[in-house]
């Protein structure tokens, strides 16, 4: 780069910088939350994660003006997890973004040219421990990186997996499961040694097949949890791989689904499941009935376009992979422990003051 270019590109961000202090002074939070009011808010929007400008990363500008930028925003993000410290992990072509809003800092693992290299990464689940595990499609294997996102090994031996999309980690019987879509099967490995144990499913519509499955959870009881996304349903497991029920059908009411993908559970037991067709996601209690419908297509925030990942942390922060808006939004599901832990808020969710209602939900 020229001396001419970064003198341009000095004055061109100081005059950015400049706008973007005089607009702080007039930047309002955006409030907004579901049910809308007047009932009592359950779930609110908190945030938008794209790049690291939005982690505060220090030295961003400074890359740029001296023509060191890089390419640090998400392009098309699919699966999502968090950890232990607070850290957001999201899929996205080719790598996994890790954003660490506590020390402002945005990594990326799985981009280097080694063994370890990403292509198509999909699912994604993280160890107590740290271990990063990520399904990637193209390269049909399950990728393990240790807690420091070095390259360990990789689960699926040759023509064990065509499609690996989503993965979830049994630490107490020591399982990995690995929903492959092609396949129609869930893949059941050891953790210890990676050799794979069984495997679930195969393809149909009856109760226990599956048809594309794509995502996978486990609960704290050990039941699992499938995407059956060509059947349009979530089927339930218990820890012997025995169906125990089913929830949803194809349609346009409440309770329905289109192209069920994401789903997670909160800390009442709650199942949150994405719909990429609906553009929404639809919250059920732990015997099935449906509870409430969040967001519906469009690219404002609460607005999400082909969502697909989901994922909620101790917490109760549901982050969303918004694919198509390449980006992730962080909600937040006002639950009881959510309530103790922040008690000066608890009565703005009583009673919700000057804010914007929520879009109405997809059918």
């Amino acid at each position: 780069m020229s001396w001419k270019r970064k003198l341009a590109l000095l004055v061109s961000t100081a005059a950015l910088l400049a706008g973007a202090a005089g607009c702080a002074s007039v930047k309002k939070d955006i409030d907004i939350v579901w049910p809308l009011p007047p009932e009592e808010p359950k779930i609110k929007f908190v945030e938008v994660l794209r790049s690291d400008k939005d982690v505060q990363k220090e030295g961003a500008w400074k890359d740029a003006l001296l023509g060191e930028e890089k390419n640090n925003a998400l392009v098309r993000p699919y699966g999502c997890a968090t950890d232990a410290e607070g850290r957001i992990y999201a899929t996205d072509v080719g790598r996994v973004f890790v954003f660490d809003k506590k020390n402002r800092k945005l990594s990326f693992i799985g981009d280097e040219a080694n063994t370890g290299k990403l292509a198509v990464p999909l699912g994604i689940a993280i160890s107590r421990e740290g271990k990063v595990y990520v399904a990637d499609s193209a390269r049909k294997r399950v990728f393990i990186y240790d807690a420091k996102w070095n390259f360990v090994t990789a689960f699926g031996k040759a023509g064990e997996l065509d499609s690996p999309t989503g993965v979830a980690i049994d630490e107490k019987r020591g399982r990995l499961f690995v929903a492959d879509a092609k396949k129609h099967e869930v893949m059941v490995y050891s953790l210890d040694d990676g050799k794979l144990l069984k495997t679930i499913g195969g393809r149909g519509e009856d109760q226990g097949k599956f048809n594309y499955p794509t995502n996978v959870l486990l609960d704290k009881e050990g039941n699992l949890y499938v995407t059956d996304t060509g059947n349009f349903r979530i089927q339930i497991f218990d820890p012997d791989g025995k169906v125990i029920k089913s929830i949803g059908a194809l349609g346009d009411k409440p309770g329905n689904f289109s192209r069920p993908k994401g789903i997670a559970l909160d800390s009442e037991e709650n199942l949150y499941v994405v719909d990429t067709a609906f553009n929404n996601i639809q919250v059920f209690n732990k015997k099935g009935d449906l509870l409430i419908f969040v967001g519906d297509g469009g690219f404002a925030p609460g607005k999400f376009n082909s969502p697909s990942g989901l994922c909620i942390d101790s917490d109760d922060r549901v982050i969303v992979a918004d694919g198509m808006n390449a980006r992730l939004q962080v909600l937040q599901y006002l639950s009881e422990n959510w309530k103790k832990k922040h008690p000066d808020e608890v009565k703005w969710t009583a009673v919700p003051k000057a804010v914007t209602p929520a879009p109405a939900a997809t059918k």
